[in-house]
Parts: C-alpha cells; structure tokens; sequence
C-alpha cells in the first residue's frame, strides 16, 4: 500500500534528498508533501491527511518539536507516525520529542539504509 508523506525541512535540498532516500529505502510511496517549517506543516495536514511525517527539529517559524505537539494534539493527526530528522547533537532535545511522541529520529547526515531502519517498525 503506498504511503503518502510530508516532509518538513527549512531546506529543499533537505526535502529533496530524504524524498530520494525514501525511494531508495523501498518505502512503497504514494504523494509527497513539503512543508518549510511548522506553520507551513500543519496546513499541508489539513489539506493532505499522510501517513508519515519526517520532520527537522530545528526550523524558523514553528520548530519540529512544536509542530510534534501540535500534530499530537490534534485527534486527525495523533495516529501519525512522525519521525524526527536533525543535527541536534544534544540528546535533551532527542530525548524531549520521544516524550512528545515521536517514533524515532535519525541524526543528519543520515543513510537511506538508517531511514528504512527506522521505519521498519511503523509499517
């Protein structure tokens, strides 16, 4: 069954490389969404229900961790798996959005064989 995402990133090099791996990873996709940040995010999930989210923590706007409380909040979109992708090397920040629900992270710059790793265990 084919899988529609979002990928959030302030970067569309970010955006463009991830939507590569995921191919690359054999993710079965359907329609891939971006969104700049966390604002842009949660208006692409009013007009796009996904699957999947792929979500940078550190963004101007709305940052990853807010849009994870957000998307958690809302009874739409709790269900959806959102994995957080960042260079945050502090382990607090990591650590606070597996609190917030994330179902994982993978640290930048990252492989598409750690990418299908991650998300062997959501679908």
């Amino acid at each position: 069954m084919a899988l529609d995402v979002l990928i959030v990133d302030d970067s569309g090099a970010i955006r463009k490389i991830l939507q590569r791996v995921l191919i690359q990873a054999e993710i079965p996709l359907g329609k891939v969404y971006e969104a700049g940040d966390g604002v842009e995010a949660l208006e692409a999930l009013k007009q796009h229900p996904v699957g999947l989210i792929l979500s940078d923590i550190n963004m101007p706007n709305m940052d990853g961790l807010q849009l994870l409380s957000a998307v958690k909040a809302q009874a739409t979109t709790r269900h959806v798996p959102m994995v957080m992708i960042t260079t945050e090397g502090s382990s607090a920040k990591v650590m606070e959005a597996v609190s917030l629900g994330a179902a994982g992270y993978v640290r930048k710059p990252f492989t598409a064989e750690q990418i299908k790793e991650k998300l062997a265990g959501l679908f």
